[in-house]
């Protein structure tokens, strides 16, 4: 089944199970995907699994920010709701590589582009493309930095 099924067919479900919360975190999830179909032209076609998986990345990444901003505005309460939706929106993404399993890709794109600093940029954009939405870029980024100056 594809992603956007599953995304359409869990909301209804939980709509109609009498889950609110998690039915308005799909609905709105929903509604980011048919934005980004809408801006590159592929209302009728839809977008592929891989470029929502993209766009839910992008949602988890703006709830972490959210709660970043909360806590050190001493606001634990609106915090949570975003901790909630995290976890309903990671269902659909792939299981996040380990650091150390990062490290490993990191090292081999480093020695195949016999990679300096100078390169950091280029290790970063190959590594991205090679795991997709398995890993953060802010982790990628640190992890070839943290590589590259050994």
């Amino acid at each position: 089944m594809a992603l956007a099924e599953q995304i359409q067919n869990d909301m209804k479900a939980a709509l109609l199970g009498g889950d609110r919360f998690v039915g308005d975190t799909l609905r709105n999830l929903k509604a980011a995907i048919l934005n980004q179909e809408v801006a590159e032209g592929k209302r009728e076609e839809g977008l592929t699994d891989t470029e929502i998986e993209q766009i839910v990345a992008r949602e988890v990444k703006k709830r972490h920010e959210s709660i970043k901003l909360y806590e050190a505005n001493d606001r634990p309460e609106l915090a949570e709701p975003e901790k909630k939706e995290i976890a309903v929106l990671e269902q659909y993404l792939p299981a996040q590589m380990t650091d150390d399993e990062l490290v490993k890709v990191i090292d081999l794109h480093i020695a195949n582009l016999s990679a300096d600093m100078s390169k950091m940029g280029q290790v970063i954009g190959a590594v991205k493309a090679e795991v997709g939405t398995a890993a953060d870029g802010a982790a990628i980024a640190r992890l070839t930095k943290q590589q590259l100056n050994k």
